[in-house]
């Protein structure tokens, strides 16, 4: 399991369960152990579960390095809870496990947990929804190819095949300026986060991710409008923002020492107690700061968060946090800001007897920031792996995406020059034709992926030959450095030194001899 991924879709988090689950039961080492003058065969003691699951956990991809041997034990626990495992006189449910020499085995059948099925009208519904919806997002798939580059969100060729849609100019300049409703508004701008979310997620439908009626496009509008010079959101009704107390100890702590608005005199311990009172405030909130119906949407993106996805899976989530009620997202941001700086400050004294600031802050604020309104087995980990990235990129993560601005304005623009009104439904209809691609396999996918992105770079190199106004020397400059980094296209471009030369028309240089006789007077 260890180089294996659970790509994004409906139930991600029981798919990770059933994986972690098959992963252990068949790669975990049994043995021969003696207890009480008895010898028992294929089984393996607590402690060793506990060694072998953690290594697998830290070394996976869809958890990370931030889980801790606790996590682990806690895991341990549910798999014994769920008969995964059982000790060994066969007993599992109600019984306990410690990270220590007790024995335990795999029983006979280790049933997976089956995928929910959604009740028949609740299926009809999302459906109904998303056909509502589908005219809609398809028309606005087109944007994502306008997506600037140094937002990450350029998508290649394998991306546009599938969400390419050709416009008619003709027919779109055929109607003239209208008046656009402030509802006409706010639908374009759900319609073009889902676009951007399902293009980012990869997935053929957002269905069982999210549904479109959570998507309120008022707190859209309002997190990226009302906002500070360091873009944190201010809200307009102060009885919905954080109290004044936590502020005050929340500010105490991301400056310390050099900030103290707790007006107190400091005593050993003191900063640890303005932690608790800041982590109870958090803990005891009625829901997390991604909300409940948020979690399926969220774990998710938790299946980007692969190194060469990681610029992927940022985007992902600033789109997503955008989603939340403005309240929740001032929150998020402050409390990320106020984490990641205690994580990093090395004059804050040390929090935790035994755990580091960084690992405390992660276990502490996880659960108030993604949980399921009904338990899951996962919880913990997926929550832990969520907020360690978010700790790390915060800054990116809830800034104020301008492409999506721009992509808003652009597409209402098109509205008001090219759309009527249909007086059957009240909708906004457009008058161009679309043309759609079907979908490539995933294998055509990753193809069509390395391929496009060898072309872009071999582009690259024309553009560098081909620049008549870089002086030689900084072209050389810039050729040299692009050999080093891309050493097969270079080569397939200049496949002997007089090519090279020639680029530069070169005269090949005659080396002096190594012994040079005197000439004779």
């Amino acid at each position: 399991m260890e180089n294996r991924s659970v790509p994004p879709g409906p139930y991600r988090a029981t798919k990770l369960w059933n994986e972690v689950t098959t992963s252990f039961r068949a790669g975990m080492p049994l043995r021969k152990h003696r207890q009480h003058f008895r010898k028992y065969g294929n089984c393996f003691t607590a402690g060793e579960a506990v060694d072998w699951l953690y290594d697998l956990l830290r070394n996976n991809s869809n958890f990370g390095p931030e889980v801790t041997r606790q996590q682990t034990i806690q895991l341990l626990r549910k798999f014994l809870k769920n008969h995964v495992i059982e000790d060994i006189k066969g007993r599992w449910g109600s019984e306990s496990l410690y990270d220590n020499s007790q024995l335990f085995r795999f029983p006979a059948n280790s049933p997976l947990k089956s995928l929910p099925r959604r009740p028949p009208e609740l299926r009809k519904n999302s459906t109904e929804n998303f056909s509502k919806d589908k005219d809609s997002i398809f028309k606005l798939r087109n944007l994502s190819r306008r997506m600037p580059k140094k937002h990450g969100l350029q998508f290649s060729q394998e991306n546009k095949e599938n969400v390419n849609c050709e416009i008619n100019e003709d027919q779109e300049n055929s109607v003239g300026n209208r008046e656009i409703s402030q509802k006409d508004v706010e639908e374009v701008w759900r319609c073009t986060i889902l676009t951007y979310l399902q293009t980012i997620l990869g997935v053929s439908s957002l269905e069982e991710v999210i549904n479109p009626k959570q998507v309120i496009p008022q707190y859209v509008i309002y997190n990226m409008t009302h906002t500070s010079k360091h873009g944190v959101v201010i809200l307009q009704d102060r009885s919905d923002d954080l109290p004044h107390w936590v502020l005050s100890a929340m500010k105490c702590l991301a400056n310390w020492p050099t900030s103290n608005d707790m007006n107190n005199p400091t005593y050993i311990g003191f900063e640890r107690d303005v932690f608790r009172t800041i982590a109870d405030y958090f803990l005891d909130l009625p829901e997390p700061l991604l909300t409940f119906e948020y979690y399926e949407l969220f774990v998710n993106i938790l299946g980007l968060l692969q190194p060469h996805l990681e610029r992927v899976a940022i985007n992902a989530l600033q789109l997503c946090c955008l989603l939340l009620p403005p309240p929740n997202r001032r929150k998020l941001q402050l409390l990320m800001r106020m984490i990641s700086r205690i994580s990093q400050n090395v004059d804050m004294p040390q929090l935790h007897d035994t755990m580091s600031t960084r690992s405390l802050m992660i276990h502490t604020f996880s659960r108030c920031v993604l949980c399921c309104a009904e338990e899951v087995d996962l919880d913990e980990l997926l929550a832990a792996r969520l907020v360690s990235f978010l700790m790390d990129h915060h800054q990116e993560i809830l800034q104020v995406p301008s492409y999506l601005q721009a992509a808003v304005e652009k597409h209402l623009d098109y509205f008001k020059r090219g759309h009527v009104k249909n007086p059957g439904d009240g909708l906004i209809v457009p008058l161009p034709t679309y043309s759609y691609c079907k979908q490539v396999s995933a294998q055509e996918f990753e193809e069509q992926k390395l391929s496009t992105s060898q072309n872009a770079i071999a582009e690259l190199l024309e553009n560098i030959i081909k620049n008549k106004s870089l002086p030689p020397k900084e072209k050389r400059k810039k050729l040299k450095q692009f050999q080093k980094e891309y050493p097969l296209i270079y080569q397939k471009r200049f496949p002997t030194t007089e090519s090279e030369a020639a680029l530069f028309d070169d005269k090949p240089t005659i080396k002096q001899p190594m012994l040079i006789l005197r000439k004779p007077k």
